[in-house]
């Protein structure tokens, strides 16, 4: 995040940040959502978080309007969202050491494959891997 000039977040990954306590970020923080209000923002987070109902090229449009144009994206649908659009360049991607019986698939359906470049990884005395890809055109 150190590099980021701001976040994005689905509604849902926000809903599950939005109790932290301090606020982690230190970047500008915006919501993509159509259904969430601003009502919906606790008082203490309306000064760093801005929610829209922009699509991602929309969003990523008046961001950059705003010098802001490394943006890190948070949130399985959203990111599915800005894959789909072809509008990711990198994707770092963290693999923890559990096998889930059901679920979500991280990434969803995607009109075709995307080929990715491994540029790093690293391991966690954890046992998690931290891997970071190009997304190749």
């Amino acid at each position: 995040m150190a590099d980021k000039d701001a976040i994005v977040m689905g509604r849902g990954t926000f809903e599950t940040v939005a109790h932290l306590d301090p606020w982690p970020y230190d970047v500008p923080a915006y919501v993509l959502s159509k259904s969430l209000s601003v009502a919906a923002i606790p008082k203490g987070l309306q000064s760093k978080v801005t929610c829209l109902g922009l699509t991602p090229k929309e969003l990523l449009t008046e961001l950059a309007s705003e010098n802001l144009k490394k943006i890190y994206v948070d949130g399985g649908q959203l990111v599915q969202s800005f894959l789909r659009e072809g509008l990711v360049e990198d994707l770092v991607i963290t693999t923890v050491p559990v096998l889930i019986g059901a679920g979500r698939p991280l990434f969803g359906t995607v009109p075709k494959d995307i080929d990715l470049e491994l540029l790093s990884s690293r391991s966690f005395p954890s046992g998690m891997v931290q891997c970071k890809f190009r997304v190749l055109a």
